[in-house]
């Protein structure tokens, strides 16, 4: 696809700048508590978190909604795609978890409507006004990435490399580490962001998206009863 912004890989890019506008900066998902509660206070036990991360939430579940969209716009299966959307968003067991992700997914729905005015976006466009589905950030962000020509593999490791720079952000600004530092683990953490899809590609959007992350989960629903807070979550 071309368009105005460029080769659709330019427009790709664009998604996965960490100054993109959708409220990432506002929510730590919970790695707030654990600093906090000092589980998480050096930059290994950092990285430790995110690897738990992407191999037990980000891939198996987020991912999913993006592999969804590949899966079911080409056959118009719609009421599959929003069924997978809602299904896995319910299994993000704190609300302020579940409400960043949907208002993540409405942003950047919004962002990239304005930016792409040309692209497909009736049939999602009237499944969020009529609550089919959350639109949620990975789904919208699957859509996207499918309608600008970009592969599955390349559209999921993005969306997980968003996840990893948004967590690395949050801990920079909770923790004593440095932009140069935190710049180390991103890179290191580049194989551990494929290797984590590929032990998920294989799983079907509709019957296998699953997480297991209690720890985090619990210090999700913690979060909104901290006695002082820098995030929305």
């Amino acid at each position: 696809m071309e368009n105005s912004a460029g080769p659709a890989w330019l427009s790709y890019l664009q998604l996965l700048d960490s100054a993109l506008p959708i409220g990432g900066f506002s929510h730590s998902f919970g790695l707030e508590t654990l600093v906090q509660t000092g589980a998480v206070s050096r930059a290994g036990q950092l990285r430790e978190y995110i690897e738990t991360m992407l191999h037990h939430s980000w891939a198996p579940v987020d991912a999913m909604a993006v592999k969804a969209v590949y899966a079911y716009v080409p056959r118009q299966e719609w009421g599959v795609l929003w069924r997978v959307d809602h299904r896995l968003h319910v299994q993000r067991t704190a609300s302020e978890t579940r409400d960043g992700v949907a208002k993540m997914g409405r942003r950047l729905y919004s962002l990239t409507r304005s930016l792409y005015p040309a692209l497909p976006w009736e049939p999602l466009h009237q499944a969020i006004q009529d609550s089919r589905c959350p639109g949620t950030h990975p789904l919208i962000h699957g859509w996207v990435s499918f309608h600008l020509d970009v592969p599955l593999a390349m559209a999921v490791e993005g969306y997980l490399y968003t996840c990893v720079q948004t967590c690395i952000n949050s801990g920079l600004r909770l923790m004593a580490i440095g932009q140069t530092e935190g710049q180390r683990l991103l890179a290191s953490l580049l194989p551990v962001i494929t290797e984590a899809w590929k032990e998920a590609e294989g799983l079907d959007p509709a019957e296998d998206g699953f997480g297991s992350v209690p720890q985090a989960d619990l210090a999700m629903i913690r979060h909104e009863s901290l006695y002082s807070r820098l995030f929305m979550s």
